[in-house]
């Protein structure tokens, strides 16, 4: 654990996915005990896991705070308010993404959706195998204590929602130091994908939450991955610069054969890639392709997608 500001520590755990970290925060409260924000992976012992870190706070968390549902940030949400009795915050709209993506489990639906968009079957095949193995690592909390919306406060921080990475995702904001989760990262882009049950535009999503981070200008972001981003509104910038850049090349890869998801993501992302990867790829490809079917610059040819016609 370490103290990164005055009242700020940081806990990281390993995890078994392309970033292999993941970075939850504590934040002391007013009433001298910490909240906790992010919970890493559900585990088969939490008391293992955490034990320590608890034991190292001198004081008790207070409260438990889900920035996204993504298993490496709620998964291990029920195991921590289990070892303290904390309550369990998490944003409105991202717990409803966390209902339908881990307690509504439809393996057929997740398969065809995939299908649909191009992928191999054999390699669809091992994604469901991924999915059934990880949900076993997410323990997420059915009924939190409290849903949050934009511009709640958490003891004095407030509440940004800012979707993209994830429908609701949040981030907390307090004199300057935002708790970011995987909203803005250093040194990689946040995977930005259209999946099954989400919101029909996640990358017009994320690019709006990019403009208020610029609009906001933290001093710091500490981010779920990597170093804390020093300057989070010249980040963002960076940020939306590389998906401009990656929504022409998209459109670029298009011409007048219908082309599926997958095939556009073999075009942008040509290493040779895990499946896991490989499904975050058809994912981030998808996401782009919708946005540039709402710019004008593609439409929709059944399941797959042509360059626009130019406007005589």
């Amino acid at each position: 654990m370490l103290e990164i500001e005055k009242d700020v520590r940081r806990v990281t755990f390993a995890i078994p996915f392309g970033i292999d970290h993941v970075h939850c925060y504590f934040l002391r409260s007013s009433g001298g005990g910490w909240i906790l924000v992010d919970t890493g992976l559900g585990s088969r012992d939490p008391e293992a896991r955490w034990r320590e870190a608890l034991d190292a706070l001198g004081a008790p968390v207070e409260l438990i705070v889900v920035t996204h549902m993504h298993p490496d940030h709620v998964g291990g949400a029920a195991d921590v308010a289990a070892l303290t009795g904390a309550p369990v915050w998490q944003g409105r709209a991202d717990h409803e993404q966390c209902r339908r993506a881990w307690g509504e489990r439809n393996p057929e639906r997740f398969a065809e959706y995939w299908v649909r968009h191009g992928m191999p079957e054999e390699t669809v095949a091992g994604i469901v195998a991924e999915s059934d193995r990880l949900v076993e690592a997410v323990h997420w909390v059915e009924r939190p204590d409290r849903l949050l919306e934009q511009g709640d406060e958490v003891d004095g921080w407030r509440v940004e929602l800012l979707p993209g990475h994830a429908d609701g995702h949040i981030a907390l904001l307090r004199d300057g130091v935002m708790i970011a989760g995987d909203t803005i990262l250093t040194g990689i882009t946040p995977a930005v994908g259209l999946y099954p049950n989400s919101r029909p535009d996640p990358l017009g999503d994320y690019l709006r939450s990019l403009a208020r981070i610029e609009e906001l200008a933290p001093r710091v972001a500490y981010a779920g991955h990597r170093d804390p981003v020093a300057e989070p509104a010249a980040r963002a910038r960076e940020i939306a610069a590389h998906h401009a850049d990656r929504l022409d090349r998209a459109v670029s890869a298009l011409d007048g054969t219908p082309l599926s998801a997958y095939e556009v993501s073999l075009a942008l992302f040509r290493d040779e890639l895990s499946t896991t990867l490989r499904r975050f790829a058809t994912a981030e490809s998808l996401a782009h392709l919708e946005r540039l079917v709402r710019e004008g610059r593609a439409s929709r040819a059944g399941s797959g997608y042509v360059r626009a016609a130019p406007i005589p």
